[in-house]
């Protein structure tokens, strides 16, 4: 038996204009979990859609178990035992879970599928994998979590012998993390193995034997995970050292407030939401997935119906009932998923930056000057650091950190004074993460006044000026940067409806800054929160 499970080999890949992979080579091993990192654009997602079929090598040889290995499409490296979970899922989402994972493979009765055989089958899988799934459940209505664990039933549906996991964990908290890495472990096996493409560092540690390092589309190194620590893999990636810097300086008092939101409610979900936010503040939103933080944003901008409360800017009241009308009063909003809502993946970079500022900015008596848009795009893509051959290059070729820099381009061209940023760094790598947090900053010296919502804990910390903690629809808290920690915050997100925030604030959980202004069931007047 060969010493590796697969075998990747001089391997390049060109599209026009950009070279993906040059001489590129990965090796996994039998029963191991390999991490394959690098920066976006490093042409990680590429060499995944070589070994699964959707694309075709130029050049470079690839081995399974010791034979050569020639994929002929998704559906031939299904049956040579090469299973991929992708970043953007592949799921109907008008189908229930038992027919997204046996799509195509239904078990049949005659000539007649069988439902009850198809259900069956797929909660044995679902029951055997150990995940939280109810089978007839239409896709469409589950969360982003439960579709994460649609992909990972049906690629494991197949007799797998690789599994290729690309970004498995963007969208899962912390408790599904767990129950993701519990299941890799039961699935690798002196036969079968694991490739791990992920952002969040931290998860190397936790997961991965090895770790193999790709730079600007060529092969780096590849490390013991035990051996090598978290900065040198992150120096390997990016080719410099990446420095964290301290937490923000708390925003002046005397700086205006500028955007109001009191007693904010929708009928599904918000309840009396109420906070402010001061001109050059990023003021960060945390708590638990589910716990209305998206919500929030969707409500200020109109793409959600509220049911009460009110919105002010520069102290006026506004309406807004559609992003439209929140875009006309210079508020925009970053949606977490960039792709089905921040940009035309089919339309070049120049398109999409100009697109929310054409009527006002690049259109005379009807007219848009495209060329006006050209070199505005132009000069984003200088500013950003976009990574494009040019403007012209259409957008869904982007690698997912320049495409986020693509959607940024877009509202800064808008000159909008509110930026509402959901997940700003979600499914990006490290080095794109330290450029957008520079630019949140720069945003914010400039006075620009932003909203960030972040699953990742340790960027709220370190970026906000102050942090709104939500649970259930509600705020449960609001902390001075320098009182906001691990702790209090996932305290904060954890409290039930009916508890009481003044308790934890004796037990030094959190401080009494923490409920200034917030309701709570010691208010008399206010009763149960």
């Amino acid at each position: 038996m060969s010493d590796y499970l697969l075998e990747v080999e001089g391997v390049s890949k060109e599209f026009p204009g950009v070279k993906a992979l040059d001489d590129m080579r990965v090796n996994l091993r039998h029963g191991e979990v390999l991490a394959l990192v690098g920066e976006n654009g490093a042409g990680k997602s590429t060499l995944m859609k070589l070994l699964s079929g959707v694309y075709t090598a130029d050049s470079g040889t690839f081995r399974l178990n010791g034979e050569p290995l020639e994929v002929l499409g998704p559906k031939d490296a299904q049956e040579k035992g090469i299973s991929i979970i992708f970043q953007e899922f592949n799921l109907m989402p008008h189908l229930t879970v038992a027919q997204n994972i046996f799509i195509g493979r239904e078990p049949r009765s005659g000539v007649f599928l069988s439902d009850r055989a198809l259900n069956k089958e797929a909660a044995e899988l679902i029951d055997r994998l150990g995940l939280p799934l109810d089978v007839r459940a239409r896709v469409g209505d589950l969360t982003v979590a439960k579709q994460q664990m649609v992909e990972i039933a049906k690629a494991l549906s197949h007799d797998a012998k690789v599994l290729i996991m690309d970004e498995p964990t963007a969208a899962l908290n912390d408790a599904e993390v767990q129950t993701l890495h519990d299941l890799i472990r039961r699935f690798k096996s002196p036969d079968t193995g694991v490739i791990y493409i992920s952002h969040r560092m931290d998860e190397l540690k936790a997961i991965s034997d090895r770790i193999t390092v790709i730079r600007d589309g060529r092969y780096v190194d590849t490390l013991d995970t035990r051996e090598t620590t978290l900065r040198e893999v992150i120096s390997l990636m990016v080719g410099r050292a990446i420095t964290s810097d301290a937490k923000p300086e708390n925003v002046r008092p005397d700086r205006a407030v500028l955007l109001e939101v009191e007693g904010l409610s929708t009928k599904e979900l918000l309840k009396d939401v109420s906070f402010e936010l001061r001109e050059g503040e990023i003021l960060g939103f945390a708590g638990l997935m589910g716990a209305g933080r998206t919500e929030v944003a969707r409500a200020i901008v109109g793409a959600d119906r509220i049911s009460a409360g009110t919105i002010r800017l520069r102290g006026r009241e506004i309406a807004v009932h559609n992003p439209a009308d929140a875009a006309r009063h210079r508020i925009g909003y970053l949606s977490e998923d960039r792709k089905a809502l921040g940009l035309l993946l089919e339309q070049d970079v120049s398109a999409n930056i100009g697109l929310s500022s054409l009527a006002e900015r690049f259109s005379r008596f009807g007219f848009v000057d495209f060329g006006a848009v050209r070199e505005r795009a132009q000069a984003m893509v200088k500013t950003l650091s976009i990574k494009t051959p040019s403007v012209s290059q259409t957008v869904k070729f982007l690698s997912g950190g320049n495409q986020q820099k693509v959607v940024i381009a877009k509202w800064l061209v808008k000159d909008c004074d509110v930026l509402i940023f959901d997940e700003p760094t979600r499914g990006i790598d490290v080095g794109a993460k330290e450029e957008i947090y520079a630019l949140l900053n720069e945003l914010a010296e400039q006075g620009k006044s932003i909203v960030m919502i972040s699953s990742e804990l340790p960027e709220v910390l370190r970026m906000s000026h102050r942090v709104v903690v939500m649970t259930e629809g509600r705020v449960s808290g609001v902390l001075e940067h320098h009182e906001a920690t691990q702790e209090r915050v996932m305290h904060l997100a954890t409290l039930r409806p009916d508890e009481n925030v003044a308790d934890a604030t004796e037990l030094g959980l959190v401080p009494a800054a923490a409920t200034s202004g917030q309701p709570n069931d010691t208010d008399p007047e206010v009763g149960d929160r």
